[in-house]
């Protein structure tokens, strides 16, 4: 278990409703005998009223029961259920067109689709339904399909309009796209929310939270770099990533083999390559790192070589915690930061997946603090 901060600062979270404590700690009002997540909108309890714990099970063998209003059990986010409905509408028909005509039909109304769909996905329903349309077409360009049956496929009444939207994704006709990569993304529930990979045939190059701070930069710094596109879609390596985040988080498996690639310079790469070095169930300082790369000075260095890391869980920077056991920053939260140590904690002999090479950083228990 985890160190909880101090009281004070737990109490300030809560009054802010501070999204940064979400799953840092729950919230025990003695009055109600409820407990409650840190962001929970209810009346705010007195000081003396509440005490704190580290996870909800702690809470309920504490004689609490969960808040029917934040539900502090839930721990799987979900897609809102229109979103759901759309994703699904979209892969049942690729190529079909959905107009705002047929989203009525479906009992769904369009405003209200596209304030859920911008939400939860980052993008306007119509541009995910156009890029995942495109990456199909681009599929088949490199098959060497006929252009008029892509066109039709793709719900392209002329040939102008097929050109016109595949030139918008793609910056080139599709005749001339049989030399154009583009990186394949795919959404990938998991206990922690929604993750977005990004993968093409040289292997992986992001994983990561859709709400973590800084996303956009990272897909324009790989759009710059690479000089590719970004379509939704199906890839080899998109498969094996789902499958293996599954085992991960069953706790079946708590290792990846999916083809890397990383983008960084030689400093930021020999430091990936130490975090992946760290066993799971273990944790290091920075220092530690910083000496693993032969650069012991180089503290803060490493730890924006952390904060550069496009894939998360696999190059494991939430095994990085400060040098007196306490959890450090987080691009995806602290509070999953939490959650990922205490998972491979809890799964790392049974995984096979836990080294006796280097001793464990300590990390202090969390307790109940009223």
């Amino acid at each position: 278990m985890n160190k909880l901060p101090a009281p004070d600062e737990m109490y300030r979270a809560l009054v802010r409703r501070d999204p940064a404590f979400d799953g840092i700690f729950y919230v025990g009002v003695k009055t109600t005998r409820i407990f409650c997540r840190s962001v929970c909108h209810a009346r705010t309890p007195k000081r003396e009223n509440v005490e704190f714990y580290a996870r909800p099970h702690d809470a309920l063998y504490a004689g609490y029961r969960p808040c029917l209003r934040c539900r502090p059990l839930d721990v799987r986010p979900k897609p809102p259920p229109v979103v759901g409905q759309l994703l699904s509408a979209v892969e049942a028909e690729p190529g079909a067109r959905l107009r705002e005509s047929d989203l009525v039909r479906m009992g769904i109304d369009p405003s209200t689709a596209r304030r859920a769909f911008q939400r939860y996905c980052g993008m306007s329903f119509h541009a995910y339904h156009r890029a995942r349309r495109m990456g199909l077409a681009l599929t088949g360009v490199r098959q060497g399909k006929n252009m008029l049956d892509l066109q039709l496929d793709q719900g392209f009444e002329s040939s102008s309009g097929f050109r016109d939207a595949f030139v918008k994704v793609f910056g080139t006709a599709p005749s001339q796209a049989r030399a154009v990569d583009c990186l394949y993304a795919k959404w990938f529930e998991t206990p922690l929310g929604p993750m977005l990979a990004l993968a093409n045939d040289a292997g992986l190059h992001l994983l990561e939270f859709v709400d973590r701070r800084g996303l956009q930069r990272e897909l324009e710094t790989l759009r710059r770099h690479f000089s590719q596109y970004v379509v939704p879609g199906e890839h080899r390596h998109l498969d094996a990533i789902g499958r293996e985040l599954d085992a991960y988080f069953s706790g079946k498996s708590l290792g990846f083999n999916t083809p890397l690639q990383l983008s960084g310079s030689a400093f930021q790469r020999g430091v990936w390559e130490a975090l992946r070095r760290i066993p799971p169930g273990e944790t290091r300082s920075y220092a530690h790192i910083a000496a693993m790369v032969g650069r012991q000075s180089a503290v803060r260095a490493v730890g924006r070589a952390n904060g550069d890391n496009k894939l998360a869980i696999i190059i494991p920077c939430h095994r990085v915690i400060g040098a007196d056991g306490t959890l450090t920053g987080y691009g995806g939260g602290l509070w999953r930061k939490a959650w990922l140590l205490e998972h491979e904690r809890n799964h790392a002999s049974t995984a096979g997946q836990l080294s006796l090479r280097m001793p464990a950083q300590p990390i202090a228990a969390p307790r109940a603090i009223s």
